[in-house]
């Protein structure tokens, strides 16, 4: 089912761009492409009774996943004053944000 004009519209709403009515229906043109070169012949393949893998490579070999011990360990120094320059607004080492929930 292709995207119409309504869709690239709410898309790009949602992704804070301003398209002009020739980008949005270049993109209309691209996506919908997209969709019938490689969504729709990805979704007439036959799957059934196939795994799902962890990883691409584990249909080679099998790999163990690599995962890290789970341990608490201090903060690099300067770390926290770097994050907190980059910040909007902060106080006593805290960012500050707008209240969301009443």
């Amino acid at each position: 089912m292709p995207l119409q004009h309504s869709d690239i519209q709410r898309i790009a709403s949602l992704a804070r761009l301003r398209l002009d009515a020739a980008e949005q229906a270049a993109m209309l043109e691209q996506i919908n492409a997209f969709f019938t070169e490689v969504v729709e012949p990805m979704r007439a393949v036959d799957t059934s009774g196939v795994q799902p893998l962890a990883h691409p490579l584990a249909v080679l070999d099998e790999l163990p996943l690599r995962l890290r011990d789970d341990a608490a360990h201090a903060p690099e120094p300067g770390l926290r004053e770097t994050a907190l320059s980059n910040a909007a607004a902060a106080q006593d080492g805290m960012f500050i944000v707008p209240r969301v929930v009443e």
